[in-house]
């Protein structure tokens, strides 16, 4: 007979992820304050071999050890759940030296192949200086990723969180440092303009190595300071089931290829974008501009449209483990309450992200780009992009959901063939309509929307489960739109009296973020026991009640 999930239980997911989803907003947050002095220290251009390096940076890590916390946490959390102590310290044993040696061939294969990766395949040479000074990080990451999914596992994020947090700090201080420092460098040296960008963009990368030894080691006293606890839990596990170490090895591989695979596929976009665009340039006779253009794609467009995903992603890691277990227990009822709650708040989150940022993206690109010109180009990507956010929201959570539930082989089906029509879409685009950097995109969003509409699918006839679509599209999309117009109208006002870039973004969403809020309690679009289940939801109610919005 399964055992029933208590309702504290059963909401604590949401918890976690919103502790995770605070983290991630102040790390995105970070990321983007430090890439305004670092844009204006390496331009574009440099941004372009900064973002070169660290999108097959984060191939060779997909590949090699960024599926670790998501598999260490799911295989983790069903032991846990059995009190099987033991079992899930052998998994941590199995899972450090998966990481030992995925890590260092994962430093090998990027430091040794720098030049080949950035001349041959992205037509942007001097991005090699950045994949060097990347490579010893993927070896630290692998380590991080176990431990990181060591405690997911066990249902408490604030280790993660707190790592992510320091890892941007020291991140953002050491890349604009280590940026100016390396570019003053190349200037004393009389060292061409394109290499002195492409040195402070390998100081960009610097930054990245340096954040992830400090994230290391704040995870690592959590570790140490749980140990006494650890170790009792080990001692008297009494539990029947003694899994081999060779075993549990078998299975944490069993369990990581599928991930490796779907999480590999899902991101794999960003790295072929910039192969076929650099390709695309070339052909077109344009190499000059490659750099400059995709530096402004990912250095402006990209990072703004991540920043609400990182609550998608969030929501995302604490659900895995929680949905595992229900799963496990044969809770169907329990599973199909999460996938609801949690599409429906990377709805409710997204929409008003995506619109907000296509409302005041002149000010925000500016405040990015010294260039005018950059700024406006920037601006008028997010403007035809921004329903990405909603797009890849919706796509990871639903990922998340597949793979907390025996249909992890799912999301890499649909990925692939996801990855197959952004290809085709994007190749069509780039070499046939000559778009250029427009063509990515679409592209961009080709694939996002590929994902939703198959993830939807798989999650339908596997799960029985039907997705309620008027509470969750239909009436967030209304709520943000409206919030739009009085979005767009206080920045007009704000305009005629101050040309800050600053304040033309900030009051804007000050305005937004209440307009919004009061827009879904007033059409009942969210309702009083869906905010209780929210963290802090009886606070919340509280407060609402007493400004007479919630009875």
């Amino acid at each position: 007979m399964p055992v029933k999930t208590t309702k504290t239980e059963s909401n604590n997911f949401l918890v976690q992820g919103a502790i995770l989803a605070i983290a991630g907003i102040l790390v995105r947050l970070i990321g983007f304050a430090y890439r305004v002095p670092l844009l204006r220290i390496i331009g574009p251009d440099g941004m372009g071999y900064y973002s070169t390096a660290y999108n097959l940076y984060a191939i060779i890590l997909l590949l090699s050890s960024y599926s670790l916390p998501l598999a260490v946490s799911k295989m983790v959390s069903v032991r846990i759940l059995k009190n099987e102590y033991k079992n899930a310290n052998k998994i941590l044993k199995a899972a450090l030296i998966y990481a030992t040696i995925v890590g260092g061939l994962g430093f090998i294969v990027v430091f040794f192949g720098a030049d080949f990766f950035a001349s041959s395949l992205y037509q942007m040479p001097l991005a090699k200086y950045a994949l060097q000074s990347l490579a010893p990080t993927i070896w630290i990451m692998a380590y991080l990723g176990v431990l990181r999914g060591y405690f997911q596992g066990h249902s408490t994020m604030i280790p993660t969180a707190l790592s992510q947090i320091f890892e941007q700090i020291v991140n953002a201080v050491v890349s604009v440092a280590a940026a100016y420092y390396l570019c003053e460098m190349a200037v004393r040296h009389a060292k061409p303009e394109a290499v002195q960008l492409a040195y402070g963009a390998a100081g960009g990368t610097v930054g990245t190595g340096a954040g992830t030894v400090i994230a290391l080691s704040v995870i690592l006293i959590f570790f140490f300071l749980s140990a006494k606890d650890r170790r009792k839990k080990i001692r008297d596990d009494k539990s029947a089931k003694k899994e081999s170490f060779s075993t549990i090895t078998r299975i944490l591989i069993l369990t990581v290829i599928p991930v490796i695979a779907s999480t590999a596929i899902y991101n794999i976009n960003s790295v072929l974008d910039g192969m076929v665009f650099g390709q695309s340039m070339k052909a077109l006779g344009l190499e000059e501009e490659t750099s400059k253009l995709y530096g402004i794609y990912t250095g402006g467009y990209l990072v703004l449209v991540n920043v609400p995903v990182a609550i998608s992603n969030a929501m995302s890691s604490s659900l895995i483990p929680s949905i595992s277990r229900s799963f496990s227990r044969g809770e169907r009822a329990d599973v199909n309450s999460k996938i609801s709650m949690v599409i429906r708040f990377a709805s409710i989150v997204s929409f008003p992200c995506a619109i907000g940022l296509a409302v005041i993206s002149v000010p925000v690109m500016g405040i990015l780009f010294k260039d005018v010109q950059d700024a406006m180009m920037a601006s008028y990507l997010m403007i035809i992009g921004s329903g990405v956010v909603v797009l890849y929201s919706v796509s990871t959570v639903t990922n998340a959901v597949l793979q907390g539930t025996s249909l992890i082989n799912k999301p890499v089906k649909n990925a692939f063939i996801s990855l197959i029509i952004h290809f085709i879409i994007l190749y069509i685009l780039l070499f046939t309509f000559k778009s250029n950097v427009i063509g990515l995109v679409f592209g961009n969003m080709v694939f996002a929307l590929s994902m939703c509409v198959l993830n939807a699918r798989s999650i339908r006839r596997n799960l029985s489960y039907k997705q309620e679509l008027i509470k969750t599209y239909l009436m967030p999309f209304i709520c943000a739109g409206l919030m739009g117009i009085v979005v767009y109208i206080v920045y007009t006002f704000v305009l005629r009296f101050s040309s800050s870039r600053v304040m033309l973004t900030l009051i804007p969403i000050m305005v937004g973020a209440p307009v919004y809020a009061i827009l879904l309690i007033g059409t009942k679009t969210i309702s009083k026991n869906e905010i209780l289940q929210m963290p802090k939801g009886r606070k919340i109610v509280n407060i609402l009640q007493k400004v007479r919005l919630l009875k």
